[in-house]
């Protein structure tokens, strides 16, 4: 396999068309994590509440990747993503001409969700172009576009501080609007996308263990890489002190890690298996958290945290090596609900840190909590590997797990 192969065996413009979606959709999905601290001066909220309006978005996020992983499969991912981009635009004119009740601020954030379910519409889109051999590192290169997140957290608390949330919210959407028109033009639905098939077939793959597995699998690598990006600029400025244009910077740093080591993980699991490097990467995090929860002076906990980040990067590209070769005809739907799984404990993550940080006063329980959940998922992965290997076949490929 080549790098080169890319270009001869799909669709370039449509790859980098749903980077591009998901990466701008994802800046827009996770706006409210780099507010944060302009947010919480605003209502005065408690260390629950933050967790509660940055978890807000990424929940919905998980509702709304089921129904546009569904429209997907039963329309084509162009339409579905053209109907995504232009209902976002919805809680970004909210927050921009309103959003000053707390209520309000919940709405928004629930609609910010739709944003967050791009994924699954950016990935099938990207999936279909491309062989079973090209599989991680083509998902890969589209699932990097949660790299928005640097934009997020680098842009907006300087916009912020100069111009204030609600107008940072309005200038989100004008890189939304280039995009869009960009999309229409260079976006191209794959000559495999399937026929639609009565709504009733799409859901059974709920019935499948393997669902379940990837679910859990990527509820823990997604989950703590959104729910991290979310939370770290309040725990930036709650634990060390800092600015929250530094605290931004720093957030950064770490989600950096996270965003542009995805392709990476995809990469090598192409070449050795996703079982293989997932078993590596857990590890991995679960020793980094352990580390993180000693709240060490910043330069040590940066590190930590960005070798954390790294892991769960590469541990979502390694995950969407092993999706779509086992569920090829369902591709839409299944990446709508096992991103969805992904969104669901990345909203439990900030809850968690902000909740334990509430009822023990510090964030270490928290972290320690997060590196006991990235060990239990290496003996998912272990129960998962034993079926997988007696089951798993592929057509005219070697399918690496």
């Amino acid at each position: 396999m080549k790098l080169s192969d890319l270009k001869t065996s799909g669709h370039p413009k449509t790859l980098f068309s749903a980077f591009l979606y998901f990466d701008v959709s994802f800046m827009i999905w996770v706006i409210l994590g780099a507010l944060g601290v302009f947010i919480t001066e605003e209502f005065g909220l408690s260390p629950s509440q933050k967790g509660l309006i940055v978890a807000i978005p990424i929940l919905a996020g998980s509702f709304f990747r089921i129904i546009l992983g569904i429209l997907t499969d039963r329309i084509g991912p162009k339409k579905t993503a053209i109907i995504g981009m232009s209902i976002t635009t919805i809680p970004l004119l909210w927050g921009l001409l309103a959003g000053n009740t707390l209520p309000e601020l919940y709405l928004i954030g629930i609609l910010l969700g739709v944003a967050g379910a791009s994924f699954a519409v950016a990935l099938p889109m990207a999936s279909r172009w491309y062989p079973p051999n090209l599989q991680g590192l083509a998902m890969g290169i589209a699932g990097a576009g949660n790299s928005g997140t640097l934009l997020a957290t680098l842009f907006g608390p300087r916009l912020a501080e100069q111009f204030g949330w609600h107008l940072t919210m309005g200038f989100a959407a004008i890189p939304l609007i280039i995009t869009f028109f960009l999309f229409i033009f260079l976006a191209k639905d794959a000559p495999t996308q399937p026929a639609p098939q009565p709504l009733v077939n799409y859901f059974k793959v709920f019935a499948y263990r393997d669902t379940w597995y990837f679910c859990l699998l990527y509820s823990v690598t997604f989950g703590g890489f959104v729910g991290l990006s979310s939370f770290l600029s309040m725990f930036f400025v709650d634990q060390y002190q800092l600015s929250s244009v530094r605290a931004g910077d720093f957030v950064t740093i770490c989600v950096f890690a996270g965003s542009f080591f995805r392709p990476v993980g995809g990469y090598i699991a192409d070449r050795v298996g996703g079982v293989k490097v997932l078993s590596f990467l857990f590890i991995g995090v679960a020793a980094c958290m352990l580390g993180v929860s000693q709240l060490p002076p910043l330069l040590a906990i940066t590190v930590l945290l960005f070798a954390g980040m790294m892991c769960l990067g590469m541990g979502n590209g390694a995950v969407f090596q092993l999706v779509p070769q086992r569920f090829q005809k369902e591709i839409g739907m299944i990446t709508g609900i096992v991103g969805a799984a992904g969104g669901i404990g990345g909203f439990f993550l900030p809850n968690i840190l902000g909740t334990l940080k509430e009822v023990t006063g510090s964030y270490a329980s928290g972290f320690i909590t997060f590196s006991i959940i990235a060990g239990l998922a290496m003996v998912v992965l272990l129960i998962a590997n034993f079926s997988w290997k007696k089951s798993w076949n592929v057509k005219g490929d070697t399918v690496k797990i």
